[in-house]
């Protein structure tokens, strides 16, 4: 039994929406045709020569970083990046990229790595909010016209909740008005209180579809004037974003921790460096897979001991440490993000079985290779 390519990019999607993606990634197909059939995938951090000629032929070497992440005019295998491009292609083989979006998705990245730190997670560092963006209108018209003005709202694309459509609320009660000089009213005479049995009609709809629903409203109310507000929805916690905060099982001093981080994760020449007290008891941790100095305000605003991230610089840190209790790990970037390549395996495994084998590449990509030590005289 053949899988088709198209297959795995399906699961792929499903597990990491492009749609999490930050607007300057570039994630998803690389090179390869959905519609040929792939008999192995290798997954890795880096899309490298080296990891490249570990992927067989008709295989696919799903990767986490971009390999064209800027701008290129050019895949020439003069090139290094076009070398290896034609180096997979002549293969048969394809390279798919999950970089942000498997960042944010849950689980992912930073899941990946709170897992071999020992962490269990009930946070996220910086959330994505769900359901931004959208309005609810709630139209007031009389019982008679209900229908008409909440078919007319949902012809505009009002009322979509989820997998639901036409979805509404509505509640009957007593409108009251009085039409002045120069009104022209449906119901009712000028200079005289008029009161109607009206319907309270809730939908809602995208913001940007705002300026639609208006009209779709307006066209169908037998109002001159009619009644409505339209309120703009608070965004709701999604489960998804970038880091992730945890909590270990029993609190260890800070010094034990990042000897446990040192053990846990891949070794490379960069290492673990920590800043901190190193008897200070740590329970609860912030992650981030990759570069993470971005966060450092969160994770002192998160309430928890240590903050555990890749690529941190010198100024940021010392900032940091001047403001903040929250004591600093930094590991090599490759490390940090090493654990993400299991995880992905073992969802792939978990969808396809033996008609698919996955592995994931050992080689170490990091691009740090020499640690120097000075020597004792």
């Amino acid at each position: 039994m053949s899988v088709k390519l198209a297959e795995v990019i399906a699961v792929l999607d499903a597990a990491y929406p492009p749609s999490l993606a930050q607007s300057w990634d570039s994630v998803g197909l690389v090179c390869g045709d959905p519609d040929d059939a792939i008999d192995s995938v290798t997954v890795a951090v880096d899309a490298t020569a080296d990891v490249a000629a570990t992927v067989g032929p008709r295989g696919l070497l799903l990767a986490h970083h971009p390999l064209l992440l800027r701008g290129v005019d050019t895949v020439a295998a003069s090139t290094p990046k076009g070398a290896l491009i034609h180096q997979l292609i002549k293969a048969g083989a394809a390279l798919f990229t999950a970089h942000t979006n498997a960042d944010s998705a849950n689980p992912g990245v930073s899941d990946a790595l709170a897992e071999v730190l020992g962490l269990t997670v009930d946070g996220v560092l910086d959330p994505i909010s769900a359901g931004g963006d959208i309005d609810k209108w709630v139209v007031f018209v009389p019982a008679a016209d209900a229908e008409t003005v909440r078919s007319a709202l949902f012809a505009a694309g009002a009322g979509h909740i989820g997998d639901y459509s036409h979805c509404s609320w509505s509640v009957a009660g007593t409108g009251q008005f009085l039409p002045l000089e120069g009104a022209a009213p449906a119901i009712g005479t000028v200079g005289s209180v008029e009161q109607v049995a009206e319907d309270r009609i809730e939908v809602v709809a995208p913001a940007r579809l705002r300026a639609r629903v208006l009209a779709a409203m307006r066209a169908a109310h037998p109002y001159e004037e009619p009644a409505f507000d339209v309120l703009s929805l608070a965004a709701l916690p999604s489960g998804v974003g970038i880091g992730r905060i945890g909590t270990l099982a029993e609190p260890v001093r800070f010094a034990d921790f990042v000897a446990r981080a040192a053990t846990v994760l891949p070794q490379t020449t960069w290492g673990v460096r920590a800043a901190g007290d190193p008897d200070a008891p740590v329970s609860r941790v912030a992650v981030c897979g990759g570069a993470g100095d971005s966060l450092l305000g969160a994770a002192a605003a998160a309430g928890v001991d240590v903050y555990l991230t890749a690529d941190l610089r010198h100024h940021p840190a010392d900032e940091h440490r001047r403001a903040s209790d929250v004591a600093l790990v930094d590991v090599a970037h490759w490390a940090s993000e090493y654990p993400w390549c299991a995880q992905a395996a073992a969802l792939l495994r978990a969808h396809f079985g033996a008609a698919l084998p996955v592995s994931v590449c050992d080689l170490r990509t990091d691009p740090w290779n020499i640690e120097s030590v000075k020597g004792m005289s």
